[in-house]
């Protein structure tokens, strides 16, 4: 017996068949589908202290369940003392079952738990149904031992889709289950 992640069934059950009677679409290679999320951070102190940039790959590869790979700068910047070459930043792409893995934890436990939430800004949408929204603290999600960390650290998440309008983008987000600030 295979394992299929809990959204990747729900995707294929219940989203398609919502998506296709919202929008009218002819066939089902037409409903949009989530390609990818990439997780980046961008340590600016690491210029300083290279054992950063190791914890925030560590943190990272943790959140993720996949390993993450330390982003080099690829130019000098002498007013922050930059080198071309120097890791200034950590990032990971998941996609397929990690993906939605992922995206499944960020929904149901690590959203929940930020101090004084109150719903997701439908404003980070980029025109092209790509969406994107910032984490200030690393520490809600629960594979992150709060004693061991030395740095509360913020990140990007990049929610990349095949959806071709913001509209598109936001009914496929809001069909996984995004709390989005309702206007």
């Amino acid at each position: 017996m295979s394992y299929t992640p809990r959204l990747k069934e729900k995707y294929s059950t219940e989203i398609i068949s919502e998506l296709t009677e919202k929008f009218g679409y002819k066939t089902v290679m037409r409903v949009p589908k989530l390609k990818k999320i990439v997780i980046s951070q961008g340590i600016g102190d690491a210029v300083a202290d290279k054992k950063l940039i190791d914890n925030a790959v560590e943190d990272v590869t943790r959140i993720a369940g996949q390993r993450a790979v330390a982003t080099i700068s690829k130019k000098d910047i002498s007013n922050f003392k930059l080198r071309k070459g120097m890791p200034i930043g950590t990032k990971v792409t998941l996609r397929g079952s990690r993906m939605y893995d992922f995206l499944d934890r960020l929904l149901a436990v690590a959203i929940p738990r930020t101090r004084d939430f109150r719903g997701i800004d439908p404003k980070g949408f980029d025109g092209r149904g790509n969406f994107n929204m910032g984490v200030k603290e690393h520490i809600i999600f629960p594979e992150i031992d709060i004693d061991k960390v030395s740095r509360i650290m913020g990140m990007d998440i990049t929610f990349v889709t095949s959806a071709e309008s913001d509209e598109e983008g936001m009914a496929l987000l809001d069909a996984f289950g995004f709390p989005f600030i309702k206007k």
